[in-house]
């Protein structure tokens, strides 16, 4: 390597002659595990040309070149296996001066006259002025006075030097080994706070200075602040793209690197399989399955937005960002058209309907109508294996043909292999929209004409028959979806077990107060502000993230799109959040204490029981840190925005260069709470860090059935596990309660063992 960099970098300013003596000069330096020497931070130049042979103001000439080939030396040669015996004897020294440029190759050639800078220094007639280094001491004794044990790491490092009589240098001196590559200036910069260790090799001089204190292995290194593995430490992770190292660096033991082949890759295996994907077989499913997009979306129309590429290749087919399918104008102008129908606030004249659509239930129905309509256009021998139906030919007038859904409702089920409720739910909206005088489907018979042949699914005769008689076509279609739901519901079976992920939580016998362990190793984790600013706020809002939901137990949506109103500003009145269908998080004045102040109108079920048209209001209890943690969090929260608008609400992301605002939907928010999980909530036996063992990756919504869950256990009462969650008992029972026979007898035990105990006291 050094001759080829001799021979492509030194000709164009040094002789031929010249350029030999440097490449032996080079080679010896390898061969003999001998750093260059150096100045402080610069070459000794003059040193360097008496070893080598080659004039200072030659040296000098090319020092822009040399440089690069010096600092590779001395990263590479600390790594190098120790030197052979006999290259390290003395060897015979140069002449110096012009009789030294003057010698022939074989004489300039000659080995270099030391092997360590230490040799050098001792054969040198010259001495340092000042004191004489102190000699090394292994175990040099402490002040026998007492001493407070400090948490903070520069502080702690700097007390227990202080208390052995080590300066920096000395320190070095101690810990040290002559052929490490190690600046006494990083210790310096770890007392100081400036730096901290954060590579294997400062850890392996940090382990070395408890041992020379006689202090527990880990003490100093306790102290500090967790944060992220760096990925350039990872230099054996092989074969992994830039984003996934990242991903995997959390997870990845310290000594990595020293391990053999066969372990590294038993541990990013097990990270792939339970940490990042998860374990579960719809989550393998689902995997699978997003490797191939198909669905129609609709750009512009609710949360759906423009993401289309620039289509290069002349296609008549507009494809969105990851492989979906654009509706064409005439779909986007159907589309649009149900969404006013079910959305307005009032029917437009000539229409009638029963009940309308959310904003998140028309967003579900839009995707949904866009999977079927995908699957359709989908090419045979695709992945996807759809039918192939032309994109121009795609119309909702299809949604009116017992054919079309028969063919779909196949395809599902041999994607899946079984039948689900979400079949039943599509056909439902099928019933709805081709229901007499209200459907919406039954009220639009202009749609026939959009209606063309389509072969095994729709004839020239279907066609005819919609155009002439549009009611008789739906009437058929709704009695067909009747029919279908019905033997549907009888198969239909779970493919999604909701509490499979957190199953381990929900079998302990206090749910909540194992789920809370996920918050303590939260706090436990958190990076120190002054140096990990944006790491320590990022831990801080995943804290809060699991507290206020295990306190609120509200959905996914209340919780993201909560707004904040900081102490002595004036609240947002109820209408005013009523007209947001947002909740607010406020400091009570009168409580004195943060609440929770949401109006019934933002929550899915409205119109439930539960609230009765009135607003929910939730004081939350100062307890593990709750307060603090709110009060850091809302100051460090400006750092999440950079040049982003304040979207006003509690939680906001953390705004990069490619995010359009700073508030959380829907898929960012759950991916915030995943990625919580998977780095404070599964243990990692290889790391040792993580609250849970046996736990995989989750969203928010499984903290209600943790909430539920843990009341029934504790009480047997659905209607007070309701009370939790914001619900009723009959949903609980249905959705969310893990409440089983066993659960049931053991609370029953309870009380009834109470009068055996009392017997057998008498």
């Amino acid at each position: 390597m050094m001759t080829d960099f001799c021979q492509q970098r030194l000709p164009e300013v040094l002789t031929a002659h010249e350029i030999a003596l440097m490449q032996r000069y080079l080679a010896l330096l390898v061969s003999r595990r001998q750093l260059p020497p150096y100045v402080g931070h610069r070459p000794n130049w003059p040193r360097m040309a008496e070893e080598s042979g080659i004039e200072v103001a030659r040296l000098r000439a090319v020092s822009r070149q040399l440089k690069h080939a010096l600092e590779a030396l001395i990263r590479e040669i600390p790594k190098l296996p120790p030197p052979e015996p006999h290259l390290c004897r003395p060897p015979k020294p140069l002449g110096r001066g012009k009789r030294t440029r003057e010698r022939n190759s074989a004489d300039a050639l000659a080995p270099i006259p030391r092997t360590t800078r230490s040799r050098a220094r001792r054969g040198s007639s010259k001495t340092k002025p000042g004191p004489k280094p102190r000699p090394i001491i292994e175990f040099p004794p402490a002040d026998p006075g007492p001493w407070q044990d400090l948490s903070d790491f520069p502080t702690a490092l700097a007390l227990h030097m202080q208390r052995h009589g080590d300066s920096c240098w000395q320190l070095c001196r101690s810990t040290v080994k002559p052929h490490e590559a190690f600046d006494r200036k990083t210790i310096q910069s770890w007392v100081s706070g400036d730096n901290c260790p954060a590579t294997l090799e400062s850890f392996e001089i940090l382990r070395r200075i408890e041992l020379r204190y006689r202090l527990p292995i880990g003490y100093i290194r306790s102290k500090l602040s967790v944060t992220n593995r760096s990925t350039r430490s990872l230099r054996k992770l092989e074969g992994v793209s830039t984003a996934e190292r990242r991903r995997l660096a959390w997870h990845l033991p310290e000594d990595f690197d020293l391990r053999s082949r066969e372990e590294r890759q038993e541990i990013i295996d097990w990270v792939r399989r339970v940490i990042i994907s998860g374990t579960t077989d719809y989550r393998k499913y689902q995997a699978a399955a997003m490797k191939h997009r198909f669905a129609v979306q609709f750009p512009g129309l609710l949360d759906q937005r423009d993401r289309r590429k620039p289509d290069l290749s002349g296609a008549q087919v507009s494809r969105c960002a990851g492989g979906n399918i654009c509706a064409p104008p005439s779909l986007m102008a159907e589309m649009r058209d149900l969404i006013a129908f079910k959305m307005s606030t009032l029917t437009a004249v000539g229409y009638q309907r029963i009940g309308a659509w959310g904003h998140e239930t028309a967003s579900q129905k839009l995707e949904h109508v866009g999977l079927m309509l995908g699957a359709l256009a989908a090419a045979p021998d695709s992945p996807i294996k759809g039918y192939g139906v032309p994109i121009p030919n795609l119309t909702l007038a299809l949604l009116a043909f017992p054919a079309v859904w028969d063919w779909y409702l196949r395809w599902r089920e041999r994607k899946r292999g079984l039948f689900t409720a979400w079949e039943v739910d599509m056909l439902r909206t099928a019933l709805a929209l081709t229901r007499k005088e209200t459907g919406w489907l039954r009220q639009s018979p202009e749609l026939a004409k959009r209606l063309g042949t389509i072969p095994g699914l729709i004839s020239k005769e279907d066609v005819s028959r919609a155009n002439n008689n549009w009611d008789l076509i739906c009437d058929e279609m709704h009695t067909c979806a009747s029919r279908l739901v019905k033997e549907i519901e009888r198969v239909a079976r779970v493919h999604r077990d909701p509490f499979e992920p957190i199953l381990v939580v929900l079998e302990a016998e206090s749910p909540l107060g194992e789920y809370r362990k996920i918050t303590e190793e939260i706090s436990q984790s958190i990076p120190d502000e002054r140096r990990y600013p944006v790491a320590a706020a990022e831990a801080l809002r995943s804290f809060l993230m699991l507290r206020i939901g295990l306190h609120s137990g509200l959905r996914q949506k209340n919780l993201r799109q909560m707004l904040y109103c900081s102490p002595g500003e004036i609240p947002a009145s109820e209408r005013s959040l009523n007209d947001l269908r947002r909740g607010q998080l406020r400091w009570s004045t009168r409580e004195n204490a943060w609440e929770l102040f949401i109006p019934s109108s933002a929550f899915k079920n409205a119109n439930s029981s539960h609230f009765g048209s009135k607003p929910y209001q939730l004081r939350l209890p100062d307890l593990g840190g709750l307060y603090e943690a709110i009060e850091r969090y809302t100051f460090s929260r400006p750092r999440f925005l950079h040049s982003a608008t304040d979207s006003q609400t509690f939680f906001v992301k953390t705004v990069k260069k490619t995010s359009a605002d700073a508030a959380y939907d829907q898929t960012t928010f759950y991916e915030a709470w995943r990625l919580t999980i998977q780095r404070y909530g599964i243990y990692n036996p290889y790391t040792g860090r993580g609250a849970i063992d046996g736990l995989l990756p989750h969203g928010p919504h499984n903290v209600r059935d943790v909430l539920a869950t843990h009341i029934l256990k504790k009480t047997g009462s659905y209607e007070q596990a309701s009370y939790a969650i914001q619900d009723t008992p009959e949903m609980v029972a249905k959705h969310y309660g893990r409440f089983l026979p066993q659960d049931k007898a053991a609370l029953a035990a309870q009380v009834l063992n109470k009068v055996w105990e009392a017997s057998s006291h008498k």
